[in-house]
C-alpha cells in the first residue's frame, strides 16, 4: 500500500510537469496546423485520458504531434479550408489504425529505413521553422502549402515591411528563456529544472503582453464559455456529408500511416528510456491510438500520436505508471474549462518560439553531421527525403526517400548475389561461383552476367550448398547454362542445387 501512494505522489508530480509542457505545445501545434487552437487542447485531453487509459505503454504520453502539423495544415487547405471535413478524415484514420492493430501490424515501422525516418523528421522541423517565422515577427499571414524559393523570398520581403516591434521583443525574450532553460544554465540550477522552460516562456509572454500592446490577432483566441453548456458548444463535429469524397480516404490513409509510424518510433524510444526497460505491446498501442483518433475526430480534436517531448519529460520527472499521462489529460480539461481567459493572454509569438525550438531539435545541424558520418548510403536518402518534402510535400518527400533507399538495396542485391573466384590451372581456368544465402529474382541479372563471362574450354563450379533459398528464375538460368556449357566445352560441376525443383 505504501508503494502505491509513493508511486501516486510521483505520478501526480510528473503529470503536473507534463501538463505545463503540453499546454503550450497543444496550442502551438494547433497554430502550426492552421486549425482552431481549441482543437489542440481537445487532442491533448483525449491523448491523456482516453489513449493513456487504453495504451499498454507505462510512461508514454500521447497528444497532438508537431510531426503532423505541416500535414494537417496542407490537408485542411486541400479540403477548401473546411476543418469539419478534415475531422472526418481523422475519424477514418483512427479506424484504419484500429484495424491495423487487430491485423497485428505493430511492427510495420521496422520496415522503413531509418535514414528516411530521420529525413522525414528533419524535413518537418524545417517546415515548422518556416511556418512560424511570420508569427514570431508579428506578421499574421501564412505561407502557402507548397514551398518554393521565389515565394519564400517574396514573403520574406513582405514580412520585413510588416514587422510588429512588440511581437519581436516578446519573441526575443521568450527565445532567450527557452535557450537558457534548455542549456547549461538550466542544468546547473536544480530549482530551474523543476519548472519547464515552455511554461516560464508562456507566463513571461503573458506578463509582457500586458505592458507591450498587442492586437487580438497576435494573441491566443480560445472562445470563453459563460457556462458548462457553452464550453461543450465549442466542440466541432465531422462533416459526414463528405463521406463519399474520395480525397477523404486518401488523406485518412496518409494520416493513419504517418501517425502510426511516429507513434511506433516514439514507443521504441520511450521503452529504451524506461528505467525498468518495460516493453510496450505495439499492436495494443495501435488500437489505443486508433480509438483516440476516432474520439478526437468526433469532437473536434487534432490527430493524436504518442509524442517524444512529453514522454521524455514524463520519464525525467519520475513517473512510475500511466496514472501520470491520464492525470495530465484531466489537468488540461480543467484548465480549458476554468481559465480560458487566462490562456487568451498568451502571445502567438511565444507559442511560435516553442515551435521554433521543437523544429530546431528535429532539424539541428548535429543530426545532419551524424547521418553524414554514417556513410553515403544513409545520407543520400536522408537528404532526398528532406528535399522532396520542401519542394513538394511530406508524402512525396518520403516516397522519394524510400525510392532512393530501395535503389541502394537493389544495388546491393545485384552485387552480392554470389562470390566469383577465378583460379588458373595450367592452360585452363577454373571459375568457382558461390551463391549467397538468400538468392532472389533480383539477383538473376548479376548471376547471368557472371555465367556469360565464363570463357569456353574452362572449368566451372556453381556452389549453392550455403543457400537456404534460391528463386526459380535463378534455377532456370543455371539449368540453361548447364545445357549450353556442353556446346562451349565447359566442364561444369553443380553443388547443393536441385535443378529439378523448377
Amino acid at each position: 500500500m505504501k508503494n502505491i501512494f509513493i508511486d501516486l505522489r510521483q505520478d501526480l508530480s510528473a503529470s503536473l510537469v507534463v501538463f505545463f509542457v503540453a499546454l503550450p505545445l497543444c496550442l502551438g501545434i494547433a497554430l502550426a496546423s492552421g486549425a482552431p487552437l481549441f482543437s489542440g487542447i481537445i487532442a491533448g485531453i483525449i491523448g491523456g485520458i482516453v489513449v493513456g487509459y487504453l495504451s499498454g505503454s507505462t510512461l508514454g504520453v500521447s497528444g497532438p504531434a508537431a510531426g503532423l502539423a505541416v500535414l494537417v495544415l496542407g490537408y485542411i487547405t486541400t479540403l477548401g479550408g473546411s476543418f469539419e471535413t478534415f475531422l472526418l478524415a481523422v475519424v477514418l484514420a483512427g479506424m484504419i489504425q484500429l484495424a491495423a492493430g487487430f491485423l497485428r501490424l505493430g511492427t510495420i515501422a521496422y520496415y522503413f529505413p531509418s535514414s528516411v525516418i530521420k529525413g522525414m523528421l528533419s524535413g518537418i522541423g524545417l517546415l515548422i521553422i518556416i511556418k512560424q517565422i511570420p508569427h514570431a515577427v508579428g506578421y499574421d499571414a501564412n505561407f502557402k502549402d507548397d514551398f518554393d524559393i521565389e515565394q519564400i523570398g517574396d514573403s520574406a520581403l513582405e514580412i520585413l515591411s510588416y514587422i510588429t516591434p512588440n511581437a519581436v521583443i516578446i519573441t526575443l525574450i521568450s527565445m532567450l528563456i527557452l535557450i537558457l532553460w534548455d542549456g547549461s544554465f538550466g542544468k546547473k540550477h536544480k530549482i530551474l529544472k523543476a519548472v519547464p522552460g515552455p511554461l516560464v516562456a508562456v507566463v513571461t509572454g503573458m506578463v509582457l503582453s500586458n505592458f507591450l500592446y498587442l492586437e487580438e490577432n497576435h494573441l491566443v483566441q480560445i472562445p470563453v464559455a459563460e457556462s458548462l453548456g457553452g464550453f461543450f458548444g465549442q466542440f466541432s463535429f465531422p462533416n459526414f456529408s463528405q463521406i463519399t469524397n474520395p480525397d477523404i480516404y486518401a488523406i485518412a490513409l496518409v494520416i493513419a500511416v504517418v501517425a502510426s509510424l511516429e507513434t511506433l518510433l516514439c514507443v521504441e524510444a520511450t521503452d529504451k528510456l524506461d528505467p525498468q526497460k518495460r516493453v510496450t505491446p505495439t499492436n495494443r498501442e495501435l488500437k489505443a491510438q486508433g480509438i483516440g483518433n476516432i474520439v478526437s475526430g468526433l469532437i473536434g480534436g487534432l490527430p493524436i500520436t504518442q509524442v517524444v517531448v512529453r514522454s521524455t519529460a514524463n520519464i525525467e520527472f519520475g513517473a512510475k505508471s500511466k496514472a501520470s499521462a491520464i492525470s495530465h489529460g484531466f489537468l488540461l480539461l480543467i484548465s480549458a474549462i476554468a481559465i480560458p481567459s487566462l490562456l487568451n493572454m498568451i502571445p502567438l509569438a511565444t507559442l511560435a518560439c516553442v515551435l521554433l525550438v521543437v523544429g530546431y531539435k528535429l532539424a539541428k545541424p548535429q543530426i545532419f553531421k551524424k547521418v553524414y558520418a554514417e556513410g553515403f548510403e544513409q545520407f543520400v536518402p536522408f537528404v532526398t527525403t528532406i528535399a522532396g518534402m520542401l519542394i513538394f510535400d511530406l508524402l512525396k518527400g518520403v516516397g522519394i526517400g524510400m525510392a532512393v533507399a530501395m535503389a541502394f538495396i537493389l544495388y546491393h542485391n545485384f552485387r552480392n548475389a554470389c562470390s566469383h573466384v577465378k583460379e588458373v590451372e595450367g592452360a585452363n581456368h577454373k571459375h568457382k561461383i558461390t551463391l549467397s544465402e538468400e538468392v532472389s529474382f533480383l539477383n538473376k541479372g548479376k548471376i547471368l552476367q557472371i555465367l556469360n563471362e565464363i570463357p569456353s574450354d574452362s572449368k566451372a563450379v556453381i556452389d549453392g550448398s550455403k543457400s537456404t533459398s534460391i528463386h526459380p528464375d535463378v534455377i532456370e538460368i543455371i539449368s540453361n547454362f548447364q545445357i549450353g556449357a556442353k556446346a562451349r566445352n565447359i566442364s561444369l560441376e553443380i553443388k547443393g542445387i536441385n535443378l529439378n525443383q523448377n
